[in-house]
């Protein structure tokens, strides 16, 4: 075999391979190329960026404690609102019961404050209680008065309001005036005392005069 045919056979085989090294040459360039255009600093390296945060579902740790802190404000308005409301409440209903019975109240403490023991007519009276849901909370009593003679009559009545010792806490009057024989009245006691210590209503005076 002479040179001349050893150096075509030579060129024949590093064909491929230089097409290789052609194809990724090409490759390498295109690659920086695409690096290039999309650098804003036109540096030429690939750079990390920060993510954007809109990108994500749920809540960042801040907005977190944000929403966590508004929530328990809004409990907390809601709380005194409605402690307000009831309070408001217990005050209308003390308000219009208060108003039919002040004069017969001031007129019965007046009749009892010379009264010794329990008085004269104590049979003729008796009390239940009035169930808190209707009282905005507070504690009233019904006082059913009865006229059992067989003439007119007045009544003056003493509720006391005791705690857990025994001992009175708050005293209300209340009374009925002109009864007719066989009448009755019903007034209502009520203990302008906060519900918590629970109080227990004694009939302490009744007269009938």
């Amino acid at each position: 075999m002479n040179t001349k045919s050893m150096s075509t056979k030579s060129l024949r085989r590093a064909r491929p391979a230089a097409l290789v090294l052609a194809v990724v040459a090409a490759s390498t360039v295109a690659l920086v190329s695409c690096g290039d255009d999309n650098d804003s600093g036109g540096s030429g390296s690939a750079q990390a960026s920060t993510p954007d945060a809109s990108s994500f579902s749920g809540m960042t740790p801040s907005a977190l404690k944000s929403a966590a802190s508004s929530a328990v404000a809004s409990a907390r308005a809601e709380a005194s609102a409605l402690a307000s409301s009831a309070s408001a409440a217990a005050s209308s209903f003390e308000a219009s019961v208060s108003a039919e019975v002040a004069r017969a109240s001031k007129d019965a403490q007046n009749e009892l404050k010379d009264v010794k023991g329990q008085g004269n007519a104590m049979s003729d009276v008796a009390m239940t209680g009035k169930p808190r849901a209707q009282t905005s909370g507070l504690l009233a009593v019904v006082v059913t008065i009865t006229n059992k003679t067989d003439k007119k009559a007045s009544y003056a009545v003493q509720v006391d309001f005791l705690d857990s010792s025994g001992k009175v806490v708050e005293t209300r009057y209340v009374g009925a005036e002109n009864l007719a024989p066989g009448a009755k009245a019903q007034p209502i006691a009520i203990s302008t005392k906060p519900p918590e210590p629970v109080l227990t209503p004694k009939l302490a005076k009744a007269q009938r005069y």
